[in-house]
């Protein structure tokens, strides 16, 4: 198997606290930073990777080309403890469950958490081998306050009720069995990628 440590650039111990935010990044915007941080502290994380994606299975129309994202997360990016890494595209995946699965192997002692929006649990149900995530990572879902009501209704939150951690024991959840899921409140700013392009100040390369 390829060293997955020359693609990340960086050297991941044993026993730390590893966030994985996965997404187009289609662009990268101060949202991200926010989630980023917000995700260390909440979830008492040791460091975020951003895991810039070919492509969203989920959606027809591609993005930007990678090579323009990769260099706007990086330019973004001003935090020590966030990094920016293309891992699906070196490794040829296109699954969530397929790049934890190859993530675990090579770094069978780090503890990895998978990071998401309450837009994305919403759906979650739909992405491939959904049940095999949250039986690998527990899974931590960060929305503004409001968002909580749509979100408890999602059929991922159904599911898996009983493998929620309550927003007050957040900072366990990394050291949590799985299946484990936590869902926290965080002030967030109001942009998205999709009003960026549609104002016309993201064009793709």
């Amino acid at each position: 198997m390829m060293e997955l440590a020359q693609h990340t650039g960086l050297a991941l111990p044993p026993g730390r606290a590893v966030g994985l935010l996965g997404g187009s990044f289609d662009p990268p915007h101060a949202g991200h930073l926010e989630i980023s941080r917000e995700a260390m502290r909440r979830f008492g994380l040791d460091r975020v990777l951003w895991l810039v994606s070919p492509g969203n299975p989920l959606k027809t129309r591609g993005p930007a080309p990678l090579d323009d994202r990769m260099a706007a997360a990086r330019a973004l990016v001003d935090h020590p403890r966030i990094h920016v890494c293309d891992l699906e595209a070196r490794l040829e995946t296109r699954h969530t469950a397929e790049t934890l699965r190859l993530l675990q192997r090579r770094f069978p002692k780090v503890r990895f958490v998978w990071l998401m929006g309450a837009d994305n649990l919403r759906q979650f149900h739909r992405w491939q081998n959904w049940h095999d995530i949250l039986a690998r990572v527990p899974v931590g879902v960060l929305a503004r306050p409001g968002d909580r009501i749509s979100a408890r209704r999602s059929t991922a939150a159904r599911v898996y009720a009983d493998a929620r951690l309550p927003a007050p024991q957040s900072r366990a959840l990394a050291r949590a069995e799985t299946p484990a899921w936590c869902f926290v409140n965080v002030p967030m700013t109001d942009i998205s990628s999709s009003e960026i392009r549609a104002r016309g100040d993201w064009r793709k390369g």
